[in-house]
């Protein structure tokens, strides 16, 4: 592993520090937090000012992010390509599980699926990528709508006593969903128990944007059969994991 140079580090833990902190920071501040010399931080500032990564008000002698990194963030989201990042990181998740992993957007009352792995085992789904599936019978759509404000929610769902059904075990009504929904807020994952297609089981975790807003939703899709070869939380930490992943790759703070 290449060695990692001592300087760059102190730079980004200087520059990091404004990610935590929403007002401008003076020298004293970044030594006390960061536990620098006096003189490396004042060096550290002066270098970063002048490249215009801090800004410097010349009155109260704090700093603030500077027009450069405004500059470097465009820069990103102009080449942030989802669909390759949605791929990717789909990818990993299927490499690592072994499983069927798909992403999906909420779209009205369904959800767009924008990639698509499958495992070896090619499992019967009826999903593929382009296609769109009511949100309600699917772990990724109950983990898009779990995020849905009342309104929304009501707006994608018109017949809330009749919810598009695909099995016996599909859910009915508004208020069962509700109750789901709530559940999935809580622990952060959606399940999905053979309510789009016999014999199979499903764990969805939301994605969030750089903002913290709910953009998508990752899967993991699997038989019956083997999901009973592992306890629940075996699932719930693959795919909180490639959920994270995602996340990141948006900008959502770890």
């Amino acid at each position: 592993m290449a060695r990692l140079t001592p300087a760059v580090l102190r730079t980004l833990d200087i520059l990091e520090l404004f990610l935590n902190d929403s007002k401008p920071l003076s020298a004293p501040d970044v030594v006390r937090k960061t536990g620098l010399p006096r003189t490396s931080v004042h060096e550290l500032l002066a270098t970063l000012v002048a490249r215009e990564y801090l800004q410097k008000d010349e009155i109260t002698g704090t700093y603030r992010l500077g027009v450069r990194l405004l500059q470097l963030g465009n820069a990103y989201s102009a080449r942030f390509d989802m669909l390759s990042t949605a791929n990717d990181v789909a990818r990993e998740l299927a490499a690592s599980s072994g499983e069927t992993v798909s992403v999906a957007l909420l779209e009205g009352g369904d959800v767009f699926y924008l990639a698509k792995i499958e495992s070896r085992d090619n499992l019967r789904l009826p999903s593929s990528i382009g296609q769109r599936l009511p949100a309600t019978v699917t772990g990724l759509g109950k983990a898009l709508l779990a995020y849905a404000s009342p309104q929304s929610l009501a707006a994608r769902l018109p017949d809330p006593e009749n919810l598009p059904r695909m099995t016996e075990h599909s859910i009915g009504t508004l208020a069962e969903l509700e109750a789901e929904l709530a559940r999935i807020r809580k622990r952060g994952v959606a399940f999905e128990n053979e309510e789009s297609t016999p014999h199979i089981r499903c764990a969805a975790a939301p994605v969030r944007d750089g903002g913290g807003a709910v953009v998508a939703a990752i899967s993991i899709s699997v038989s019956t059969a083997r999901w009973a070869q592992h306890p629940e939380d075996h699932w719930v930490d693959l795919v909180t994991a490639g959920a994270a992943r995602f996340s990141a790759l948006l900008g959502f703070p770890a």
